[in-house]
């Protein structure tokens, strides 16, 4: 291997290390207390993701704390459907609001492409950290799922049974076909433009993933990431692609076959011994310990990081989260992580 290849990259290239590299979902937040002054300088959540000057110290100061091996730009998902034409807002004790649409009337009324005055800070960002960050740090732009984004789209906001949605894809494929391939279009060029402005690797989170029985989640997750995949590959063959199909369950398998993605993150519900045999040699691993038990921290935490890299650590591997970090995380309990992995 390569003195100068990144670690991450290395892993995402199929390379194991007897120290995987890893990184963690959100882990730029409100866990910690350099985020949470940052935060009061952005008048709104959008606001925050799309000025640099903020969004660069958000992305850099976990590195600065901990020492990961990738930065991840901070931005957000629903920076696809705000760039589209969506009126998006973000409300303290509620989440994301968006102006729902639910059928191909609303699917006409967005712009044709994404804004690029909208989404240019986010690129401008990653510019920027890349220049900041040393040779062995990655860099990891994101963006959502088609499934992921339309679901806030149809829903207009986060959701529990996911009965709009579903509504709209079960009853009216064709119809709800046309958001979904908007939206590949969309989230293409959106993590080209990333890879082109310095990110190393992408992730392609599909949040809502588990919300579809096993037909429309091969129509619906599978089939709309594998198009990604395919077009980011075919622009930038050498940027590595993450998928996150969290809830997915025994469909990982389909999704990584299917897909063609080069990493696969997985949700903390996945058994890793079962990972490992059945998934690891379609794609690198990236997971997956509950942030719960990153909140607990101590000889818990310590028997599950154990546990984790025991199952997954002697092939292509990258340790993470099986989803964000949370906000009641205690700062300390990431630097316990951080030396348990380095092996300190």
């Amino acid at each position: 291997m390569s003195q100068n290849i990144k670690p991450l990259i290395a892993a995402l290239t199929g390379k194991s290390a007897a120290r995987p590299p890893f990184w963690l979902m959100r882990q730029a937040g409100r866990y910690l207390p350099e985020y949470r002054e940052l935060r009061k300088k952005a008048e709104n959540f959008l606001d925050f993701c799309y000025r640099p000057e903020l969004s660069v110290e958000a992305t850099l100061q976990p590195i600065r704390r901990y020492g990961m091996d990738a930065a991840i730009v901070f931005s957000d998902i629903l920076v696809i459907p705000h760039a589209l034409g969506m009126a998006v807002t973000f409300e303290t004790g509620h989440g994301p609001v968006l102006d729902a649409i639910g059928d191909l009337d609303g699917v006409k009324r967005l712009w044709p492409e994404p804004a690029a005055d909208r989404l240019d800070p986010v690129y401008e960002t990653l510019a920027q950290v890349r220049s900041a960050l040393d040779d062995s740090t990655a860099l990891i732009g994101f963006a959502g799922a088609p499934w992921t984004i339309a679901s806030y789209m149809v829903e207009g906001g986060s959701s529990r049974d996911f009965a709009k949605v579903k509504r709209w894809a079960l009853g009216d494929p064709d119809g709800f076909a046309t958001l979904i391939e908007a939206l590949v279009e969309a989230i293409s060029g959106h993590l080209i433009a990333q890879a082109d402005a310095g990110a190393d690797a992408v992730q392609i989170f599909d949040t809502w993933a588990s919300a579809l029985p096993a037909a429309a989640f091969r129509r619906w997750c599978v089939a709309p990431v594998g198009e990604i995949v395919r077009r980011v590959k075919a622009k930038r063959p050498d940027v590595p692609v993450i998928g996150f199909p969290r809830g997915a369950g025994i469909s990982y398998r389909d999704y990584a076959s299917a897909t063609r993605v080069d990493g696969l993150g997985l949700d903390s519900t996945v058994p890793t011994a079962w990972a490992r045999d059945q998934l690891q040699g379609e794609a690198t691993l990236q997971g997956n310990l509950d942030p719960q038990i990153l909140v607990v921290g101590g000889d818990t935490m310590r028997r599950e990081i154990d546990r984790i890299l025991g199952d997954l650590g002697a092939g292509a591997f990258i340790f993470n989260l099986g989803h964000g970090v949370v906000p009641e995380t205690p700062p300390e309990n990431v630097a316990l992580l951080t030396s348990l992995l380095r092996g300190a």
